[in-house]
């Protein structure tokens, strides 16, 4: 019985120790939309956007405010975003993005992270051949026709849509994230979330124990504060 309850408490301290991670990138991506484009968010897509991801992951309405009002604060450092490139075992290519006040820190602690596991670090670029950007749209299936929804938003960028768990994912190029949006606004649609991924165009398969060491390294990655996402080429 005290072991069930110690691996329940386990699994319920790794969940919120997520949600907190997850508040704390999404309050970063905020942040950084302020700095960019001011606080208004009928002006600001990108803000738009980032407290549309808020309010999908259930953060708190006073705390999307206080993140927002933050960001005025002259005595916080700027949040830079810096690209980290690099292999870890087994020849997985790895791209981690990250939103940084000292990127001093912020390169040591990828390089050990990296090191330590078994990896390295390489150039900015490096992985250009590996890794597409592209940008990613979340809209709620109900109602809407996948096929009619593709003739009419390839004029904007669209590049791939596919259905998946009453989800439409819509893809499109880097440089169409704003087009696309604000077509997706204009239409009403309901969005449940959007972001900039990075698609690798060649994957590495593994095996099952390879593949748990990767995961396990990436999570230990992922749980660096400066950390926002972690991508990886693994099949």
């Amino acid at each position: 019985m005290g072991r069930i309850f110690e691996k329940r408490k386990h699994k319920m301290f790794a969940r919120y120790d997520r949600m907190a991670k997850t508040f704390t990138r999404i309050g970063k991506e905020i942040a950084i939309a302020v700095k960019q484009g001011g606080p208004d968010p009928d002006g600001n897509p990108r803000l738009r956007a980032a407290m549309r991801n808020a309010k999908a992951i259930n953060m708190p309405k006073d705390r999307i405010e206080a993140a927002v009002k933050r960001s005025h604060d002259k005595g916080l450092g700027d949040f830079t975003e810096v690209v980290y490139e690099g292999y870890l075992p087994h020849g997985v290519a790895v791209l981690i993005e990250t939103a940084t006040d000292n990127p001093t820190r912020t390169v040591a602690n990828v390089r050990m992270y990296l090191t330590r596991g078994g990896g390295s670090l390489g150039k900015t670029g490096s992985l250009d051949f590996i890794f597409e950007r592209k940008a990613l749209f979340k809209l709620n299936a109900e109602g809407l026709d996948i096929e009619e929804l593709e003739l009419e938003l390839i004029d904007h960028g669209l590049e791939e849509i596919h259905l998946d768990e009453g989800l439409i994912y819509l893809y499109a190029a880097f440089t169409d994230y704003h087009k696309m949006q604000t077509e997706l606004e204009r239409r009403n649609l309901s969005i449940s979330g959007s972001e900039l991924v990075r698609i690798p165009l060649t994957t590495v398969e593994l095996n099952a124990e390879q593949e748990e060491e990767i995961n396990e390294l990436v999570e230990k990655i992922e749980e660096d504060d400066d950390v926002q996402q972690v991508f990886v080429n693994v099949k």
